[in-house]
């Protein structure tokens, strides 16, 4: 497949595993538009790993460590990493089979940027599949919400300045990530409780601290926005936190989450500076 199409089939996985996602990516200039695609198609490709309910949690550890280990080398070796999913090769999905292909995709130039992200965000998965994803404090929570979610905003605050020159402070991107994720563990909580048998809150807090950890982690959000100087980038990062802001919102009305027609008068009035 030439590199062309490479590009035109990743934005086609991309949609179809992020409809939320793939809007904001769509604001980005193409170069940078082409690394935040690799880049979320590669975290994605490990999250199927993680997430998966018939691959029992010491072979998700095993599985995402050897993966962590072939993201640190300058070039990818897909024969390794098939070698490394073949236990559980057949219950993973496309996106998850074709990570050298999004990788691919990325441009050179931050290459290592993703990789490294990836990388030790395989890491923190394993260590937390280990565990069961089981959190019994706030610092628990604090690490487990970092490595899905603040090394995400890392990441990108690294592309911001290789792309554009734009500095940010890392504690700010950490809770941009982190409090998109706080939204979407309110959102799952009953869910993941019945499904997996697994809580992301501590022990001994009530929503009440769970919503009060996601608007501290979002006030920081907020005030990381502020060190955003280019349009493209603004928009990109606007779009999920005014979703964000609005789902809590709707959990404290006491709905489950915003309706379709308010998410898209959401898209619509970011849009507008």
């Amino acid at each position: 497949m030439s590199n062309k199409a490479l590009q035109k089939d990743a934005m086609r996985v991309l949609k179809e595993t992020s409809r939320t996602f793939f809007i904001p990516i769509t604001f980005l200039d193409k170069e940078l538009k082409l690394t935040v695609a690799s880049a979320y198609l590669a975290m994605r490709a490990i999250d199927e790993i993680e997430d998966h309910e018939d691959v029992s949690n010491e072979m998700k550890n095993a599985t995402l460590l050897k993966v962590a280990e072939l993201l640190k080398a300058s070039v990818f070796d897909n024969n390794a990493y098939l070698d490394a999913l073949a236990p559980i090769k057949d219950k993973m999905p496309e996106v998850t089979l074709r990570l050298a292909d999004w990788l691919e995709v990325c441009p050179q130039g931050a290459f290592s940027i993703v990789t490294s992200a990836t990388s030790e965000m395989a890491e923190g998965m394993a260590k937390w599949a280990l565990a069961n994803w089981q959190v019994h404090t706030k610092e628990d929570l604090d690490d487990y919400t970092y490595y899905v979610a603040g090394l995400v905003g890392v990441m990108l605050s690294e592309l911001w300045e290789w792309s554009a020159g734009t500095k940010t402070d890392r504690e700010l991107a950490i809770g941009y990530g982190r409090g998109l994720q706080a939204v979407n563990i309110l959102r799952n909580e009953q869910e993941d409780l019945d499904e997996r048998g697994v809580s992301f809150v501590p022990d001994g807090w009530t929503r009440a601290e769970l919503f009060a950890y996601a608007e501290e982690n979002l006030a920081k959000a907020d005030l990381y926005m502020k060190d955003l100087d280019k349009r493209s980038i603004k928009l990109f990062c606007r779009l999920p936190l005014a979703l964000a802001h609005k789902t809590l919102q709707a959990m404290k009305e006491g709905r489950e989450k915003m309706s379709r027609s308010e998410v898209e008068a959401t898209v619509e009035e970011i849009q507008v500076d």
